[in-house]
């Protein structure tokens, strides 16, 4: 079927694609694997930083009935980039680089609305968690209209650290949150930048919220109490274009 992921499943053939230098959104584990031929994929696993989850072996066949001798793989669609190559680049193109981080999303919908949304706005680059979040789904490339294609998208192993580096880098980082008091229409949106948005459920966690420049807010009037994401991530890269194209 034209939406089913790709999988691989079985110690070998995992380790037979992680060696052919294909890009993986995860690799399952299963609880309790430890043996010889294990260590050795596992370390491959670490060395090549790649997202793995311990699972139960339940989960596993519920992904596949393949003979998947304890781990399986799924592939990801795209190819990840560095986010340092892309500031660097940016750079030295002699533009601002305007980057998105999302922080605790895992809709897939919204995740591809999102990038939509980013590529229509010429954002530089979406940056995701490793673990925890959202990855190139099927669904996600349908939601975004392809955009996932054309955007890069980058994978953050600690967001604080990816943050902090962003910040010694010169670019100013503010995070949407309606536990922020300035509107975002009020906040200099000019220059190098990074905007951080949460889940609508979790919002942004606090550790990431300790490392930005500025909080920023939608204001609201109805009895609903938040925007879907997605909305609010268009509101507010629609007005940076503003800003940057007209003045503030």
């Amino acid at each position: 079927m034209k939406n089913k992921k790709q999988i691989v499943g079985g110690i070998h053939p995992v380790l037979e694609a992680i060696n052919a230098g294909r890009e993986f959104n995860r690799i399952y584990i299963r609880k309790g694997l430890n043996n010889d031929q294990f260590k050795e994929l596992f370390r491959y696993i670490r060395e090549r930083r790649i997202p793995f989850q311990y699972v139960p072996v339940e989960k596993l066949n519920r992904i596949s009935n393949i003979n998947h001798q304890g781990v399986i793989a799924e592939l990801s669609i795209i190819e990840y980039k560095s986010i340092e190559e892309i500031v660097q680049r940016t750079f030295e193109e002699g533009r601002d680089p305007l980057i998105v981080i999302l922080d605790q999303l895992t809709d897939v919908r919204n995740f591809g609305a999102i990038a939509r949304t980013a590529e229509c706005s010429g954002v530089d680059a979406l940056v995701i968690p490793s673990q925890g979040s959202v990855s190139i789904t099927p669904d996600a490339i349908k939601s975004s209209a392809g955009a996932l294609h054309r955007v890069n998208v980058c994978r953050s192993e600690k967001l604080t650290t990816t943050v902090q580096y962003l910040r010694n880098s010169g670019i100013q980082i503010v995070a949407a949150t309606e536990k922020a008091n300035d509107l975002y229409f009020t906040a200099d949106m000019t220059g190098p930048l990074a905007i951080i948005l949460g889940s609508e459920e979790k919002g942004i966690s606090q550790p990431v919220l300790q490392n930005v420049d500025k909080l920023i807010k939608i204001p609201l009037f109805g009895n609903v109490q938040s925007l879907n994401v997605s909305v609010a991530c268009g509101i507010i890269l629609f007005e940076t274009i503003r800003q940057k194209s007209f003045g503030s």
